[in-house]
């Protein structure tokens, strides 16, 4: 409620909009804990990890002291709709004594009420009015006359049924990102997936990836239905492995417990999978390479899916994305591999089915040398928020520290995790989608990291000729609004084209 009281105590960026009201937890298992009380929750953390998720699942808000606006916190609390405030630089943690204290001394301890507005980017003390937002017939009915009017497809970014649940609500033509990743960190499947991390010998791995197939499989079953014919495109595997892995004592003790190991091995064998630079590391298409077993059995999981929703009569072309790829011969190797299980499960079922493989172009190399990449893919879809990093050489998770300060002295006229840069990271868009259509003409040209969902970004991609952009399921919505604006302002000014 904007005319509503507001005692604010931090200050940080808007990661995810709206407001939430609940009280204080500092780890995931309390959010957990809370969310079984039914008590709603504002999960504080100093920043998240892949091992939050379970927490972000179960809170009601999120805000943390470090990050930006593609951090860990501020992707994944897009992607649930979860209200989110990132980089409160300001605020001080103490997660042993559970508590935080404000910029101005004031200390809030767990438990105690505090609302975050995600659209302000402020955290304010106590709980402050609200508004519910309205999603009724007019809303529709405006949505649909900007689908009359833009000419650039928009697709929601989902990795859940319950993500793709709203993509659909939001009349999403489709989804441009599913990350596998957040499929596995479930109790029952992180367990698995460790055991699978952890096996000694390529059998005792298969057999970890024979218990997690079914799991996937009904995952892609669920899409393929809620999306109704419209197109999925999945990720492979992204992240490397350790993060699936616990980093404190109680959590390498549960997991020496589950495995049945000893503490001090499990103890070793995380820290030697520890790396200087993850975010450049055993990721992505390495581990396509590296462990070929896992990106069989995502391969597997999703053409079985496939023909078994094609058998209730709805039609489904699986997108198959190839993460972080730098060079031609990732690409022929991991789609060899591919074709090779998609031979296997025609010949298992003896039923006929089509995919299409693409690349997420994630790195300047690729972006440069999409000429030769495009003769082994169908599509090619620039994921923005690693692009960016890498172009520019920040911290997607850092760069907030100092990102104010670089803004408000000119060095950025924006922050470039926001809206797109155009003169750098948007010249390597260009070339890719330049060269990558000069081998292929046909080729299929998208972006789906976070500037999917800003105005700006937007109209850049639509001048460029891209088929769609992807966003979260709770920007989409704008994204439709945005995209109808542009195609009215470019009619009227056939020069602003």
């Amino acid at each position: 409620e904007p005319r509503g009281r507001r005692d604010r105590f931090a200050r940080g960026i808007a990661a995810s909009p709206g407001a939430a009201v609940g009280r204080i937890v500092f780890s995931s298992q309390a959010a957990q804990a809370s969310a079984a009380r039914g008590e709603p929750c504002i999960l504080v953390r100093r920043e998240t990890s892949p091992e939050d998720i379970r927490g972000m699942n179960c809170a009601a808000g999120v805000l943390t002291e470090r990050g930006g606006v593609t951090s860990h916190a501020a992707v994944i609390a897009r992607g649930l709709g979860l209200p989110c405030v990132v980089g409160a630089s300001e605020i001080r943690l103490d997660a042993r004594e559970r508590r935080l204290v404000a910029p101005d001394g004031r200390v809030f301890r767990e438990g105690d009420l505090i609302t975050v507005d995600g659209t302000a980017g402020e955290a304010l003390a106590g709980e402050a009015a609200m508004l519910a937002p309205a999603l009724d017939s007019c809303f529709r009915k405006l949505l649909s006359w900007a689908d009359e009017m833009r000419d650039i497809g928009v697709r929601a970014n989902a990795d859940t049924p319950a993500d793709a649940l709203v993509a659909r609500q939001f009349e999403a033509q489709g989804i441009g990102l599913c990350r596998t990743e957040h499929m596995f960190f479930t109790d029952d499947r992180l367990v698995v997936m460790r055991e699978m991390i952890f096996a000694d010998s390529a059998t005792d791995r298969a057999a970890a990836l024979a218990r997690l197939l079914p799991m996937q499989r009904a995952d892609f079953v669920q899409l393929f239905e809620i999306m109704q014919g419209h197109p999925v495109c999945i990720r492979l595997l992204d992240p490397p492995l350790h993060e699936f892995l616990p980093h404190s004592r109680e959590g390498l003790l549960e997991l020496a417990e589950a495995l049945d190991r000893p503490l001090s091995e499990v103890t070793r064998r995380v820290e030697a999978m520890a790396e200087f630079n993850p975010m450049l590391g055993m990721r992505g298409v390495r581990l396509g390479v590296a462990i070929p077993e896992i990106y069989d059995m995502q391969a597997q999981a999703i053409f079985e899916a496939t023909l078994e929703v094609a058998g209730r009569g709805d039609p489904v072309v699986p997108e198959i994305m190839i993460p972080l790829v730098s060079a031609r011969r990732e690409v022929e190797l991991v789609k060899t591999r591919i074709d090779a299980v998609a031979a296997a499960v025609h010949t298992k079922y003896g039923r006929e089915f089509a995919y299409r493989l693409g690349v997420m172009v994630e790195t300047p190399r690729a972006a440069l040398r999409a000429g030769e990449i495009a003769q082994h893919a169908a599509f090619l879809s620039f994921g923005t928020n690693d692009l960016t990093q890498m172009t520019y050489g920040l911290s997607r998770d850092d760069a907030g520290r100092f990102m104010n300060t670089y803004v408000q002295s000119g060095v950025f006229p924006e922050d470039p995790f926001h809206i797109l840069d155009v003169d750098g990271v948007g010249e390597l868009l260009l070339i890719g989608a330049e060269r990558g259509r000069a081998t292929r003409p046909d080729l299929v040209v998208s972006i789906c990291g976070e500037h999917g969902g800003d105005p700006e970004s937007i109209e850049f991609c639509r001048r460029a000729g891209f088929d769609y952009v992807s966003c979260s399921p709770y920007r989409v919505p704008l994204a439709r609004l945005a995209a109808a604006h542009l195609a009215i302002r470019s009619r009227e000014q056939p020069n602003a084209s």
